[in-house]
This record gives structure tokens, sequence and C-alpha cells, in this order.
């Protein structure tokens, strides 16, 4: 296997990988001591006191907003969507972009149906109290650090279902939020509505894209997405992984 060299971009995402950890750390420590403690942080109103978990509310929203505009310093992952990012081939097959559209389509649903039946679950132990509040809010912090881990090392959904080469090409790669607060729709406040409905905004905003211009998206139609153009080169140790289990 060629090697992929260690770029700027794959050191930005494990130096952020390290601070989703501590972050995931210092909120399951307080989960553990002060259970309790921790929901009624994140229902207290800004104007009592700014807690930890605030300055973190703002931070998650913070990044979705950022989402939306398509900064420079972002990943090819996030800027295809962007119409500046589009280097168009020549003569590309129409044809074959729709059976690649219909087909990531496809598939995209399937992860959204997992995705939705995996935390129904967890709405159902919550409506018959075998979660609380304390609960999702650390199931939303624990989305929050696998995000990284599967653009880093491993995704289930790639793997399993998607079947996309890397990141740069997933047709799904900015579900991240919604995903990443869909617990925070069962519990009925302004810090977690206000950011599972801000995820949903991020979702559409994506998905309205990419029906518009399919052609962004796709390595075949868009130049900038094949490997030999890709300087983020993010998949270092996720290529080695799947090597690994044979994928």
């Amino acid at each position: 296997m060629k090697k992929i060299p260690f770029t700027k971009m794959m050191t930005s995402y494990m130096c952020k990988l390290v601070l989703r950890v501590i972050i995931f750390i210092a909120v399951f420590a307080f989960y553990i001591i002060n259970k309790e403690g921790l929901y009624q942080l994140v229902t207290e109103p800004f104007w009592n006191s700014v807690s930890f978990i605030h300055v973190l509310w703002f931070i998650f929203m913070a990044m979705m907003i950022r989402h939306i505009v398509f900064p420079k310093n972002a990943t090819m992952a996030l800027r295809k969507a962007d119409e500046t990012e589009y280097e168009e081939k020549t003569k590309y097959d129409k044809l074959e972009l729709y059976e690649y559209v219909y087909d990531q389509n496809i598939k995209a649903w399937r992860v959204m149906l997992v995705w939705l039946c995996v935390n129904a679950i967890w709405g159902i132990l919550y409506v018959f109290q075998v979660f609380d509040n304390a609960d999702l809010v650390m199931l939303s912090v624990f989305y929050f650090l696998c995000d990284y881990i599967c653009i880093l090392f491993f995704c289930p959904f790639q793997t399993g279902i998607m079947k996309n080469k890397c990141c740069v090409n997933c047709r799904i790669y900015d579900w991240g939020h919604f995903m990443m607060f869909t617990p925070m729709l069962f519990i009925k406040n302004f810090f977690s509505w206000s950011l599972f409905f801000t995820s949903c905004i991020v979702l559409l905003h994506w998905e309205i894209i990419y029906a518009k211009y399919p052609e962004r998206f796709w390595s075949g139609s868009n130049r900038k997405l094949e490997c030999a153009n890709c300087k983020d080169k993010i998949c270092k140790y996720k290529r080695k992984i799947n090597s690994l289990m044979g994928k």
C-alpha cells in the first residue's frame, strides 16, 4: 500500500480528536460524580450562571453554523458542496452520475433507517424511565467523540452500508451533527432542542445542495475528489485499518 503523508489537515483532525477525548472524559467524570447535576447545568439559564456545559453548547452551535458557510480551512469532505470547489471533468457520463446518485441515495436512506431505529430504542428507554435526561446528554457527548473516530479510524456506515472509499467522497458526511444530537430530541428544553433543530437545518442544507448539484459530490465528475488531487489525506489510518480487516 502506498504510504500516505501526514498532512496539515490530518494533524488538525488529530488535535481536534484529542480535544474531543478530553471533553468526553470531563463530561463523563461529571456524569459519574454528579449525574443529576449534569442535567441541571444543561438546563440552567445563561443569566443565572455560565458553566462549562454552556460553553460546550456555544461550541456546538458555532460548529454547525460553520458547516453551513463551508469555510476554506475545512476538509474537502465538507467543501465539496461549495460551488467554488467544483472542478468539472470534461465529457463525464451523466447517466453514470445518475446511477451513482440513485445508488448513494438508497444507501443513505438505509443509514437513516438504521440510525433512527437505534435511537428509537434510547427514546423508548427514556419514556419508560430506564434512561433519564443526564443519560441522553452523555449519549450525545459520546456521539460527539465517535464522530471523529468514524472520520479518522473506522466508520461502520462507510464499511457496512455506503461503501464509499473515503470521507472526501462520502455522501452523508454532513449528517454528523444530526446524528450527534438525535438524543437531544427527547429532552424538552431550549438547549437540547436548539441543538437538535439546528442540526436538522444543517442536514437539510446539505441535502438540498446534493439534490440540486450531485455532480459536485462524485469523483467521476469533480476532479477535486480524485485521490490524486486530494490534499487532505485524512484516510491515513482508516485505510490501514480497513486493509487489515480485508475491506
